[in-house]
Parts: C-alpha cells; sequence; structure tokens
C-alpha cells in the first residue's frame, strides 16, 4: 500500500510538472513580480510569472480600462485611504546581494477624480525614495532603486497623500549577479535610477527581459516626450549591427542595446534632457561599442564636453583602443558627479579624428541616502511579530519614518526615538511584551482594555515614563515598588485588574493621578493618611488655581481698556531702546508730524490687508511712506508692536528701511524711505507694467535683491528671522529698479536651536507654504516656498492665484508651472512680453530651482543662500549671452557654458558627497 500511495504521489507531481507555464524554468532566481490588486498567479509573454498581491496588503482593489494598454497587470491597482498613515509591502530579499527595485502607477482615473490627481510619497524603510506626480491618467509611471539588501527583507511604503488617494500598479524586484553596480558608498546610498537610455533604437518600446537578463528597463531614444534627449545636433544618424557584442564584464548592458548606437556624422552628439531626481549628486556611465567597420586609415576620438566645465570634461575616448578590440564594452563614467535637473551634454569629434563620436547607451542615477530609521525598530518589530494576524501590525515599515505608525508616536530627533503607544482594546492577549522595556525613550504607554495577563514587568529602563495605562486587563501578581522610582511618573492607571498585595508607599508619597480600584487584593498599608492629605492638598491646590485664573481674566479685561493709551508709550519706550547702529535714526513720531508730511494723508500710494500707505515729506525734505493700520483690535496692534520690534533691531540694504513709528489718536502707524517705483506686483501685472516692461535681466537682479535680503533674515540675524509673508506686493524697488523687502507685521523670531517654530498660521494664498499649513509648523523653509512662487511669477508674469489663466485642473502657479516644467514645455510659462530676450539656459536654471524651492516637503527645499547662489548663476549666464548678442565676445566657447550643469569631477569639489577622493575622479571600466 505505501509503495501505491509513493507511486500516485510522483505520478501527481510529474503531472504538475507538465502542466507549469513554458516560460517559468527559465525565469532567472531572485524575481518577484507583484499584480498589485491583480487576481491569481499567471505568466507573461516576456516570461515573467506574475503573482497576485493579495494577502501581502491590505487596502481596496480595483479594475481600471486604459485604452491601447493590454498587459495584464495594469487592468488592476491597490489604493489606500488619504490619511495620515503608511502602507508597506514587505519583500524579502538575501542579505549582501544587490537588486533592483521597481514600482509602477497607471491611474486610470480610478477614483473618477476628474479635477484632482494623486500625489503621495513612495519610501524604501525608512527612507523617502520618490514623489509620484500623476499628470496623466493614462501613462504608466515608473521608479527604480538599486540597493544592497542589509537585512532580510525590504519594506516599499506609500505615505503622504498631497492630493487623492495613494495606489500602486506593480511592484517588481530583480536580483543581480556578482558586482554589477558595486560602489564604495553602498552601505550609506540607493542608487535611485534616473535615465537609462538605449541610442539607436530601432523602436520606442523599451528593451528588457529576456533581452536583458536582469530586467533593466533601457529606454528608446525615439520616445516622443517633451524635454527627453532634445537639442540633438544636426547629422545625427543611427547605425546598428548584427554581429555579437561582448558585454559580460562592469554592468553588463544587454546585447541588443549595445547592437546600436547613434553617431555625429558632423563631429558632435549634442543632447538636453530632464534627470528625475535631480540636481544632486549621482553616478553616470556611458556604454560604448565600436560597431562600425573603420577603415585603416580612419579613427575615432572623441570627449565628452560638458558645456561651462570644459575643464572638468573626460579625457579622449578611443573606443576600440579602450575596449581592446571591436565590438567590446568600453564603459568610461562618473561614481559621483554633481548633476543638474536639466542637463546639457555634448561629445565632440577631436581634430585628429576623421569619424564622428558614437554613442551606444548611457545611464544616470541619483545617490540617495539612507535613512537608518528609529533605534527602536528591531525592539517594536519583536512585539509586532507577536500578533501577526492584528491590522495595527500590519503597518510595515520603520516605526517612525517617513510617518510614524498609527499607534506610535516618535521625537524629532534625527535618528527618532519612540515616545508614546497606544494600544488600548486591541484584544492583546498574554503577557506584556518584555521588549516595550527596552523603550528608553518611551514617555506614554497605552494597553488598557485588552487581556493581557502575568505580572507588570521591570520600566525602570524607561527613566522618561510619565503616563501608564494598565487597567482593564487581567493582570496578576504585585504592584512593582520600582514603579515609584520613576523620576518623571504622573500617572498611574492599574484598575480594575486581579494585583494582589500593597501599593508601595513610594507612589502613595508620590505626587501622582494614581488608580488601583478594582483589584479586591490590592490594599495600601501604611500609606492611607499621606494619599489622603496629598488628594485634599491637590484639590486645595486646584481652588486656588480657578482663583488666580479668575482673577487674571479680570486684569486682562480691564488691561485691554487701557491698551490703547499705553500703547504709545510702549512703543516710545521700544523705539528710545534703539542703539543708534541699529535705528540708523529711527524715533517716535507725533501725529501732527504725520499730519504735517503727509498733508493730512494728501496722496494715497498702495493698500493692502495691513491698511492704506500714504506719500510724505519730512521738514528735512526726506521723502517716506505712511503705513497706517486698519485693523484696531487686539491682534492688529500686536501684529504692529512686531514689526516695530523687528525692525527696530535689523538693518540691510535690501530690507525696507524703517525710520519710525506712531500710536496716537488710535491710529497705529509705521515710518518708511519712500521706495519710488512701487511693488514689483505692479511691475509684473499691475498698472505699472503699460511702458515699463522689466526685461529678464532685471527681474533676475530683483530676484536676487529680494534673496540677499530674505538672507540676512535667515542667517545674518541672531535669532533668525522668518518673514512669512513673501510675495510680489511686498518687494519694493527704488529709483533704479533695486529691490527691497518689506512688511514683517507676521514675521516670527526662530527660537535658538528649534528645529520649528510652533505658530497659528498665517500668510497670503497662493503663497503659502502646504506644509506649514498642515502642521502649523513655521521654518525658514516656508520663506523659500514664497519665494519660489515669487520666481515662477517673474519667469511667467502671471499671478500666484487664478481662476482664469491656468486652465482647467489648476488655480495656482505652482501647479501650473510644474505641468509646463516637468514635461519640458519651459516656453510655455514664459512671460510673452520678454520677447526673445534671454537665454534659455538661464531661464531653466530659475525654473528647476523654483520647483526646487516649491517641493511639498521643507526638507527637501534649498536653502535661500543656494537659491541665492542660482540666481547669480542665471544673472551672469545672462550677462553673458546678452554681450554675445550684442558682439562684444565672439569666442564660441563661453556661450557653451550657458548651462544649468553644475558639476564637480576631480579632486577638491566641495559639493561632494563624503565618499572618499577615489570617487571623485572620472572612471573607465
Amino acid at each position: 500500500m505505501a509503495t501505491e500511495r509513493l507511486l500516485l504521489l510522483c505520478l501527481v507531481l510529474f503531472s504538475s510538472l507538465l502542466l507549469l507555464p513554458r516560460h517559468a524554468s527559465a525565469q532567472k532566481p531572485g524575481f518577484v513580480s507583484l499584480d498589485c490588486g491583480g487576481n491569481g498567479n499567471y505568466t507573461d509573454e516576456l516570461g515573467l510569472q506574475w503573482s497576485s498581491d493579495d494577502g501581502l496588503m491590505f487596502g481596496e482593489t480595483t479594475n481600471i480600462s486604459v485604452a491601447n494598454e493590454t498587459r495584464r497587470q495594469y487592468t488592476t491597482l491597490r489604493h489606500f485611504p488619504a490619511d495620515s498613515r503608511k502602507y508597506c509591502y514587505t519583500l524579502g530579499v538575501t542579505s549582501r546581494t544587490r537588486y533592483l527595485l521597481r514600482a509602477t502607477f497607471l491611474y486610470g482615473n480610478f477614483d473618477n477624480n476628474n479635477n484632482v490627481y494623486p500625489k503621495f510619497d513612495v519610501s524604501v524603510g525608512a527612507t523617502r525614495w520618490s514623489t509620484i506626480v500623476i499628470s496623466d491618467a493614462n501613462t504608466v509611471e515608473s521608479i527604480e532603486l538599486i540597493f544592497l539588501a542589509s537585512t532580510p527583507n525590504i519594506s516599499v511604503c506609500l505615505s503622504n497623500a498631497t492630493t487623492g488617494r495613494p495606489f500602486i500598479s506593480t511592484l517588481e524586484l530583480r536580483q543581480f549577479n556578482g558586482s554589477v553596480y558595486y560602489t564604495p558608498s553602498e552601505n550609506q546610498f540607493y542608487l535611485s535610477v534616473s535615465a537609462r537610455i538605449n541610442f539607436g533604437a530601432d523602436s520606442a518600446a523599451p528593451v528588457r527581459y529576456p533581452d536583458d537578463p536582469f530586467d533593466r528597463l533601457w529606454e528608446s531614444d525615439t520616445l516622443k516626450k517633451a524635454n527627453y534627449l532634445v537639442d540633438v545636433a544636426a547629422g545625427t544618424r543611427k547605425v546598428s549591427t548584427k554581429m555579437p557584442i561582448a558585454v559580460n564584464r562592469d554592468e553588463m548592458p544587454p546585447e541588443k542595446v549595445m547592437q546600436t548606437a547613434v553617431v555625429g556624422t558632423n563631429g558632435s552628439l549634442t543632447y538636453r534632457l530632464n534627470l528625475d531626481g535631480f540636481p544632486g549628486d549621482g553616478w553616470a556611465f556611458t556604454y560604448l561599442a565600436e560597431i562600425e567597420d573603420l577603415l585603416p586609415q580612419e579613427s575615432r576620438k572623441f570627449r565628452l564636453v560638458l558645456p561651462g566645465n570644459s575643464d572638468l570634461s573626460k579625457a579622449i575616448v578611443n573606443i576600440q583602443e579602450n575596449a581592446q578590440g571591436k565590438y567590446r564594452l568600453y564603459e568610461p563614467g562618473y561614481t559621483n558627479i554633481s548633476l543638474p535637473f536639466v542637463l546639457s551634454f555634448r561629445f565632440g569629434r577631436t581634430s585628429d579624428s576623421t569619424k564622428g563620436p558614437l554613442l551606444n547607451a548611457m545611464e544616470i542615477n541619483k545617490y540617495l541616502e539612507i535613512n537608518n530609521g528609529s533605534p527602536d525598530g528591531d525592539v517594536i518589530n519583536n512585539v509586532v511579530y507577536l500578533n501577526p494576524l492584528a491590522d495595527w501590525a500590519k503597518e510595515g515599515g520603520d516605526p517612525c519614518l517617513p510617518v510614524p505608525w498609527s499607534w506610535v508616536q516618535c521625537n524629532s530627533d534625527e535618528r527618532p526615538r519612540i515616545t508614546k503607544i497606544s494600544l488600548s482594546d486591541k484584544n492583546l492577549t498574554g503577557n506584556i511584551p518584555s521588549d516595550l522595556t527596552k523603550l528608553s525613550g518611551l514617555v506614554e504607554l497605552w494597553l488598557d482594555g485588552n487581556s493581557l495577563t502575568g505580572s507588570i514587568p521591570d520600566f525602570s529602563g524607561c527613566p522618561n515614563l510619565e503616563i501608564i495605562h494598565l487597567e482593564n486587563n487581567q493582570l496578576t501578581g504585585q504592584l512593582p515598588s520600582y514603579l515609584g522610582d520613576l523620576p518623571n511618573l504622573r500617572e498611574l492607571h492599574v484598575q480594575n485588574n486581579m494585583l494582589s498585595g500593597t501599593v508601595p508607599s513610594g507612589l502613595l508619597n508620590k505626587n501622582i493621578e494614581l488608580n488601583y480600584s478594582g483589584n479586591i487584593n490590592l490594599h495600601e498599608g501604611g500609606g492611607r493618611a499621606k494619599k489622603k492629605s496629598m488628594i485634599i492638598g491637590l484639590s486645595v491646590g486646584a481652588a486656588v488655581l480657578l482663583i488666580a485664573l479668575i482673577a487674571a481674566w479680570i486684569f486682562m479685561q480691564r488691561g485691554k481698556k487701557k491698551h490703547s493709551d499705553q500703547g504709545a508709550l510702549a512703543v516710545q519706550k521700544v523705539v528710545s531702546g534703539l542703539s543708534d547702529a541699529t535705528a540708523e535714526g529711527a524715533h517716535y513720531f507725533t501725529y501732527s508730524d504725520i499730519i504735517e508730511a503727509t498733508k493730512n494723508f494728501e496722496k494715497k500710494i498702495g493698500s493692502g490687508g495691513f491698511g492704506v500707505v500714504y506719500y510724505g515729506k519730512t521738514k528735512d525734505d526726506k521723502e517716506i511712506a505712511v503705513k497706517v493700520l486698519t485693523s484696531n483690535s487686539y491682534q492688529g496692534k500686536r501684529e504692529f508692536v512686531n514689526e516695530v520690534t523687528l525692525l527696530s533691531r535689523i538693518h540691510h540694504r535690501n530690507l525696507v528701511q524703517f525710520l519710525g513709528c506712531c500710536q496716537e489718536e488710535g491710529k497705529s502707524m509705521l515710518v518708511y524711505e519712500y521706495m519710488h517705483s512701487g511693488t514689483l506686483k505692479e511691475h509684473l501685472y499691475g498698472p505699472l507694467i503699460q511702458g515699463r516692461n522689466t526685461n529678464w535681466i532685471q527681474r533676475l537682479e530683483i530676484a536676487e535683491d529680494a534673496a540677499k535680503g530674505i538672507e540676512y533674515l535667515h542667517t545674518g540675524c541672531v535669532p533668525a528671522i522668518i518673514h512669512r509673508d513673501l510675495k510680489t506686493s511686498n518687494i519694493l524697488l527704488d529709483k533704479q529698479m533695486r529691490a527691497k523687502v518689506s512688511d514683517f507685521g507676521l514675521s516670527k523670531i526662530a527660537a535658538d536651536g528649534a528645529s520649528h517654530v510652533s505658530s497659528i498660521v498665517r500668510g497670503t494664498v497662493g503663497y503659502l507654504d502646504p506644509e506649514y499649513y498642515i502642521s502649523q509648523q513655521l521654518t525658514d523653509k516656508s520663506d523659500v516656498y514664497s519665494f519660489g512662487v515669487i520666481l515662477l511669477e517673474l519667469m511667467s508674469g502671471q499671478e500666484a492665484i487664478s481662476n482664469e489663466n491656468f486652465g482647467i485642473n489648476c488655480r495656482n502657479i505652482v501647479q501650473w508651472a510644474k505641468l509646463h516644467i516637468e514635461s519640458g514645455d519651459i516656453q510655455g510659462i514664459i512671460d510673452p512680453i520678454l520677447g526673445d530676450e534671454y537665454d534659455i539656459q538661464s531661464m531653466w536654471k530659475i525654473a528647476e530651482k523654483a520647483l526646487m524651492c516649491v517641493q511639498a516637503h521643507g526638507h527637501m527645499r534649498p536653502s535661500i543662500s543656494e537659491v541665492l547662489k542660482e540666481v547669480q548663476d542665471a544673472i551672469s549666464i545672462e550677462r553673458e549671452a546678452k554681450a554675445t548678442r550684442e558682439g562684444v565676445s565672439d569666442d564660441m566657447s563661453r556661450t557653451s557654458a550657458h548651462s544649468s550643469l553644475n558639476t564637480d569631477m576631480g579632486g577638491g569639489a566641495d559639493n561632494f558627497l563624503s565618499l572618499g577622493d577615489s570617487m571623485a575622479r572620472p572612471t573607465a571600466r
């Protein structure tokens, strides 16, 4: 009987093997292909085996239909709520092995929201990977990452939905062999794939598996999308061969990719393309193989020219000589190079070469610094593993970053510590997990309302504990005495358990909120009298506090009546306390002084939410602007005092000079120097635009002046000052059109050493930092966001908010400009008034920096000092271009410097990653 069973089992197994898909045995090990939201397992036309993600992830699944999209994996997707949680896939990997990770997203308008496309973040563990911005419902968005596995699994998480719901179509893992993509810094940095291009491709379809055994996607250079390999030089021609290419070295590009190329028959290959994720430091290599038959007298020599950095361009390339033969791979490049968002490059023939340059393929990856996440990660994961089926245990990824789990709170350290556990009413059973006692930063522990048993473990290793809730469980044993020794404990709730013994005297004598009722075998012992007296003391204290609060309220009401009378005195005290060096003659003006100077407020020169501005002239013929605040409310007066206080301690050539103030006759007034040319807003799209058009270089100089003023506030003042209301109407212009920043009524002083200032949201719609709006945490990067909007206004001549100018799906300039810039259509946003009197590279430099400024998250934005440098570089490009246009210089090599490229190669590069000098040098592999 046993023999028959064994024979039957063998027949079943053999039959199963016959039924396996034909491609299954050919697929490489280490491949994972998840069809997100799909049903069942299948093999596609490429021979890739797909599996459903059902059981690996919660969320909802949806079927979609997109025209001309027939691939099964793109007929479904999985989507998640637009809440504060993150939703993670966890994939098994082999430690110390390199992988390619790919996620794709096909929207297909699954939520029937035609007005707002989704925007959300994707992270790998605690490391932010990419922000997915959907701009077309019918296009597949794809992101790729190369990483060295350091643990047995890796998490891919979706979170931070800015608009719409996070969703995903596919998630793929591909294992590499050997030293492919090895970098000395791979333990500190991932490689985020920005461009992988197959030059000379015979179709628009990408080359991938099985032609590429690692299933990389090699995009065709014939792909039609905006600003993708544009500015192609005349004479660029495709070449190809059927001969085999030796590619089994270095990154092993597929033979099919190396069998095609482009040749610059006129001596040059030139291109410009967008680099996703840049500017930043990256890994950039070209893949070259000589696939043309050169005659004995013919030669092919060329060099890579990076415009504006000719001294740092690569050495001369002779492919056949460098590769030691025809049809062999040569892979020159840089393991560490600083690249811009818009990359311009050229391959140029040398003077002793008879053939133009040849290029088969190119790959550019950005270094993405690995965030190791919370040091409490391993500890809390041990708690999660005890409850694998619970919904709260399925969130995955790092407990704190990029957003914390829904039942966890963390501090703001660079590597955050867990400060709060909230697992009330989660059906927990068994003992309290002992790993919780290892969370040294824990402040609050909420485990009430479960079915926990056993004794209370030793939390003496958590000295920061303030609040402990263990009530309504089934805990047994004694109430530990160490609890009385916790230095910060202020609440302990253990009621309705099965605890026994006596309450430690250390707890009874401690000034805490203690509840141990419902434990019939737990008694007070000798501490009852002290406890009663403490409770009485607390009651008396509470009564005294209540009386004090009532008295304070009465005092404040009386004080408000005196506020108007004392205002002038308070302001005079502020002004009179100034040093002459700081105030530059600022003083208190009497109301009669203001009436005389303005001729009884005769000439109105401006107005806004703050009030009205009048022109005036003092007795010594100094022209002034008098701002009369409309609001006489407490808030208005507070803003008035705030501006006086701030202006009294700052002085810079690019900040409007504060001359003094007046607070009499129920009016609050500020006196400034008079700015003859009005506001930037008026020159861009206001009454002053007629006949007084500002050209592009003037606009850049205005941006430079304003950035200098803001830089002074952020870095030159101690403590720093955050303006909080930057906009074109708050940038004023003098007779020479030099710009100065004004209006400090909403400004805040940054707290020393603090990363942010908690603040009620103030500002102007269209310029308001969305992160500040959501979190109410103000940082200097909030000013940078507003300045990014101003840069876009300078480029386009459009207002920050418009119901008519930006199309159906856009109401603000940021959305509108992003759609154009990220698709390469920069011409679509340039102000027509500028004509053709600008250099396109200076325009691109400002465009890419503006996009960096308006990133959704503050930590992704540059500092104002970085922005200032880019503006100054754009001015240099523009002045050089203007000189060339006017015939001042005929040096064509100088005109090639009109590039947004900021690259560092060779030793001593200040902007390099700290990866060692060897990484900064060109590498030929």
